[in-house]
C-alpha cells in the first residue's frame, strides 16, 4: 500500500511541477519541467533522507556522545524488530523529534535538544517509539519524499513569482502569458501543502498506537504531546514549511496562518486515543 502511496504521490507533485513550467514556458517549460520531475524522483527515492536532515540541521551524534539516547532507541528497535537506525540531534529548544529514510534499512531518527532537556524518560521513549513506529509502518518514505518534493516546489515557485514580477519569464500569451504564471506559481504551494495534508494526518494515529504498544504504554506518549504541544507555541522553532509534516508535532503550530494548513490531527483527539488503549 505505502509503495501505492510513493508512486500516486510522485505523479502528483509530478503534475504540479510540469503544470508549473508549462505556464512558465509553454510547451518547452513543460518538458524541461518533466525533465526535472524525473530527475528529482530519482533523487528523492535515494537522498530524500539526507535532504530532509539538511533542512532541518539536524546534525549525527554518536553513541559515545549520547549513551542514553542510544540504548533507548536500541530497546525500542528490538521490540519492534527493526535494524537500529542512525541518530541525529536537531539543533532547536523546542521539543519535537522526526523519522526519516527510504525503509528500515536505511532509516535514522532525529531529536531535538529541548525534547532531551524537557522530557523523562517515559516521554522520551513514548515519542521514539512512535517515529520507530513510523519506520515500521513504512511511512517515512513518503513524508520524506513529500518534504522534498515541497521544498522544491515552493523554492520554483518563489523563482517564478519573481521573474513574472520582474518581466523576466512570460508564459506564451495563448496560454495566460506572465500573469498566468505569477498566478500559478502562488498556487503551487498550496497544492503542495494539500498533498502533504493528504498523507499525514491518519498516519499519525497509526504510529500513536503501535507506537505504544513498542513502548509497552501509552501514558508516556500521551505525557510528551501535551508537553510538546505547549512548548510549540512557547519556544519557535526554524525549520522549512515543508519538512514540517515530518515532525511528531507541527513545529509551526504558533504561526496562525499554519494552522490552517495543518498536517497533524489536534493533540487532545491523540492523547485521547492513547488514554483509551489498555495494556
Amino acid at each position: 500500500m505505502n509503495n501505492l502511496k510513493v508512486i500516486l504521490l510522485m505523479g502528483i507533485l509530478s503534475v504540479i511541477l510540469i503544470t508549473i513550467g508549462q505556464a512558465v514556458g509553454g510547451t518547452e517549460g513543460a518538458t524541461l519541467f518533466l525533465l526535472i520531475s524525473l530527475g528529482m524522483n530519482l533523487f528523492s527515492y535515494f537522498y530524500s533522507d539526507k535532504m530532509a536532515i539538511r533542512m532541518t540541521r539536524s546534525q549525527p551524534v554518536s553513541e559515545q556522545e549520547a549513551p542514553e539516547l542510544y540504548a533507548i532507541i536500541r530497546n525500542l528497535a528490538q521490540r519492534a524488530h527493526l535494524p537500529m537506525p542512525k541518530v541525529y540531534i536537531t539543533p532547536s529548544h523546542q521539543p519535537n523529534a522526526f523519522a526519516t529514510g527510504r525503509n528500515p534499512q536505511h532509516a535514522a531518527v532525529a531529536v531535538t535538544e529541548g525534547l532531551l532537556h524537557l522530557c523523562n524518560r517515559d516521554e522520551l521513549e513514548g515519542v521514539l517509539a512512535h517515529e520507530l513506529a513510523h519506520i515500521a509502518n513504512r511511512d517515512i518514505l513518503v513524508s520524506t519524499i513529500a518534504a522534498a518534493f515541497a521544498g522544491a516546489i515552493t523554492w520554483i515557485a518563489n523563482i517564478v513569482q519573481w521573474g513574472a514580477i520582474f518581466g523576466g519569464m512570460r508564459g506564451d500569451e495563448e496560454e495566460g502569458g506572465g500573469i498566468g504564471a505569477l498566478v500559478l506559481a502562488m498556487i503551487a504551494p498550496l497544492a503542495a501543502t494539500i498533498v502533504q495534508l493528504a498523507i499525514s494526518r491518519s498516519r499519525e494515529y497509526g504510529a500513536d498506537e503501535l507506537g505504544a504498544e513498542i513502548a509497552g504504554k501509552s501514558d508516556g506518549l500521551a505525557n510528551a504531546l501535551l508537553k510538546l504541544e505547549r512548548a510549540a507555541h512557547q519556544i519557535p522553532m526554524q525549520v522549512s514549511p515543508a519538512a514540517s509534516h515530518m515532525f511528531i508535532t507541527n513545529p509551526l503550530s504558533a504561526q496562525a496562518f499554519v494552522k490552517m494548513f495543518s498536517t497533524h490531527p489536534p493533540i487532545q483527539d491523540r492523547v485521547e486515543r492513547l488514554r483509551q488503549m489498555r495494556f
